[in-house]
């Protein structure tokens, strides 16, 4: 059953990296060479080459946890490797974060140029995504490191 499961996860993970690839080879560039408004073509720049930069730790992440899968799959789950795996995810997660706080005040002018400030808020979307990821990673890794060590400790005792 476990190895059905690790799979399933593995596929899904597998699903969320071909949008995100979709999107930067077709996507983004179209959006560079049809901008809605040219007159803020300019502002157009630097966010998207936030979001180019942000696709790095976002794969790094989707490897990570692949990684993270396969330490369950070959039960290696309570080690050392799966709470760097963690570790590796929350600081990706916060790099996505910081990435797209950066970006912000672009989307901003976009918002103000265009009259649009519901665009704020979905600018905001990502922030916080990637802010509840790293918050669970984080306390995933606690939780696992901490069992480690009952673990260990179990195994001096007996």
């Amino acid at each position: 059953m476990k190895q059905v499961s690790t799979l399933f996860l593995k596929v899904a993970i597998i699903l969320l990296g071909i949008p995100v690839l979709a999107l930067c080879i077709f996507g983004l560039p179209w959006l560079a060479n049809n901008p809605v408004n040219p007159d803020y073509n300019h502002i157009l720049y630097p966010i998207l080459i936030g979001m180019y930069v942000s696709v790095i730790p976002y794969f790094a992440a989707l490897y990570q946890a692949l990684k993270l899968l396969s330490y369950i799959d070959k039960n290696r789950s309570f080690s050392e490797l799966s709470v760097k795996s963690l570790k590796n995810i929350k600081s990706c997660a916060m790099i996505i974060s910081g990435l797209y706080v950066i970006i912000l005040p672009f989307i901003y002018i976009v918002a103000e140029l265009d009259d649009a400030p519901g665009l704020i808020i979905i600018g905001m979307v990502p922030i916080f995504a990637s802010m509840v990821i790293a918050v669970f990673a984080a306390v995933l890794q606690k939780l696992l490191k901490e069992a480690i060590d009952i673990k260990s400790e179990n195994d001096l005792t007996v």
